[in-house]
């Protein structure tokens, strides 16, 4: 059974940390302003990055942990799917052109996790205890009636491409300025880069490009000349006795490596053996581990994108590119992972301390989150690192497929420490956004199995921000209560 909850007020009070740094906005003070402000920040048609913005102010925390909790509830609704725990005097939120409701009456209290509200319910159906199961994907348009009209064909795509387009150019904007607005940049990042713009926006928000728009040229070519420096200097050591463990290790791993079409192109092979070797020489206290080869493949394949039209991400054909794009793509690639991975290096040094410290941590936080899987888990002896080892040491990237890592990397790029502090969330999101699976299997291999290989093959960018939402709202109640979520 759950513990009693601590006070909230003396819980979120003075700490919260916000997953952005705030932002210039006018200050709200009531739900009904915050709420007009705030929105469905996945709901087409309006402006998907006011959750953010809002919950940077310094808002009432009860108001803005229960307008998340809208968010999540209004998809359900939409999508036919059971709705997250009603609290008194919530209400389904309207579309912007119907009125307002009234403020929720009475007690604003903080709204239990998802599956806390379940575990205190087992009675309910299977159905009603995945509040993040969807039976089919998201559209990419919104199916829910407009100004009284009932036909969902109505919200054209047209909307949805104005709304894409009307983002995009708030993108181009500020990247064009002379000083780019990082926090800004991070704020509008949080919910989703858009392609065009994705390879600048990682090279600014990962710390390789500065701010000012005079400078970036300057600096790209003094980094790209610095990398091949390295190649110069350091790569014809790889056959060396010293050295030649952790090449051959390198270019046994690769081919192992998703996408195999991305993969298998020998020039590819190559540029990745190259940004590995170097990166491993270069850093010594932790040389090269299994798993640092995985973190390349995001960073090439935005950057590539740049340069080349694909349909799918898991296709690219670097053929046709010119040999000197690809140099510039192979240095800059090197310098962002190694940007990331400045900031998670104790997962790879000796014994791992920081995967095995994030894993534990994980489990008590499910512990807490959602009882009833945990013990289930323990009941028949699955251990956590039996299958989150690999999501701390390779950040879920087997777990989903690339189109969705690269979405999950924009808002980990947005959020202070998201590679180290957030991914545990998403993680703790991730493993009980399975929880009506993982209760049906009364078996240790079907379990360990099942969780060794989710069923996520057709994830799309709404399912990778629905696991987000949960995430952000699991950080809010517990990064800064370390009581409330260890025993």
């Amino acid at each position: 059974m759950w513990e009693p909850q601590p006070d909230v007020g003396s819980l979120l009070r003075s700490t919260a940390k916000m997953p952005t740094t705030p932002v210039k906005a006018k200050r709200v003070s009531t739900f009904q302003e915050f709420e007009s402000n705030t929105s469905d920040a996945w709901d087409a048609g309006e402006d998907d990055d006011e959750l953010l913005a809002m919950a940077a102010e310094s808002l009432n925390s009860e108001v803005v942990m229960e307008t998340a909790n809208r968010v999540l509830r209004n998809h359900s609704q939409r999508q036919g799917r059971p709705t997250l725990q009603e609290g008194p005097g919530l209400q389904q939120k309207p579309r912007p052109e119907a009125e307002l409701p009234s403020p929720p009456s009475g007690d604003l209290r903080l709204v239990k996790s998802v599956s806390e509200s379940h575990t205190s319910c087992p009675a309910e159906s299977a159905s009603d205890a995945a509040p993040l199961q969807r039976s089919q994907s998201l559209p990419h348009s919104a199916t829910v009636t407009l100004g009284g009209t009932s036909d969902p064909s109505t919200l054209s795509s047209s909307a949805l491409s104005e709304r894409e387009a009307s983002r995009l150019d708030k993108f181009k904007q500020l990247l064009a300025g002379p000083n780019t607005d990082l926090e800004e940049l991070r704020r509008l990042s949080w919910s989703g880069i858009p392609k065009p713009v994705r390879p600048m926006t990682w090279k600014l928000l990962s710390g390789y490009l500065p701010a000012n728009v005079d400078r970036r040229p300057a600096t790209l070519q003094r980094k790209q000349k610095e990398y091949f420096a390295f190649i110069e200097h350091y790569y014809d050591s790889r056959n060396d006795e010293v050295h030649q463990d952790t090449y051959r290790q390198i270019h046994i791993d690769i081919p192992r490596m998703s996408p195999e079409a991305l993969i298998l192109q020998p020039k590819v092979t190559e540029i990745f053996e190259r940004i590995l070797f170097i990166w491993a020489i270069r850093h010594p206290a932790s040389g090269y581990v299994q798993g640092i080869n995985d973190l390349v493949t995001p960073f090439f394949v935005v950057f590539i994108c740049e340069y080349i039209e694909a349909e799918e991400v898991d296709t690219v054909d670097v053929s046709g590119v010119p040999a000197e794009v690809l140099r510039n793509i192979e240095a800059d690639t090197y310098w962002c992972m190694s940007k990331l991975l400045d900031g998670i290096q104790d997962n790879y040094t000796f014994a791992q301390p920081g995967i095995q410290m994030k894993v534990k941590m994980l489990e008590e936080l499910v512990s807490r989150i959602d009882e009833q899987v945990h013990r289930h888990l323990d009941q028949h002896e699955v251990r956590y690192l039996q299958f989150a080892f690999r999501w701390m040491n390779n950040l879920l990237m087997r777990e989903v497929p690339l189109r969705c890592t690269i979405r999950l990397w924009d808002t980990y790029q947005s959020e202070p420490d998201g590679f180290s502090h957030f991914h545990l969330y998403v993680c703790a999101a991730f493993l009980v956004r399975w929880r009506k699976e993982i209760l049906e299997e009364k078996d240790f291999q079907e379990l360990l199995l099942f969780l060794q290989n989710l069923p996520t093959a057709h994830w799309d960018d709404e399912d990778i921000s629905l696991l987000l939402a949960e995430a952000y709202r699991l950080k809010f109640a517990f990064a800064d209560a370390p009581n409330h979520y260890k025993k």
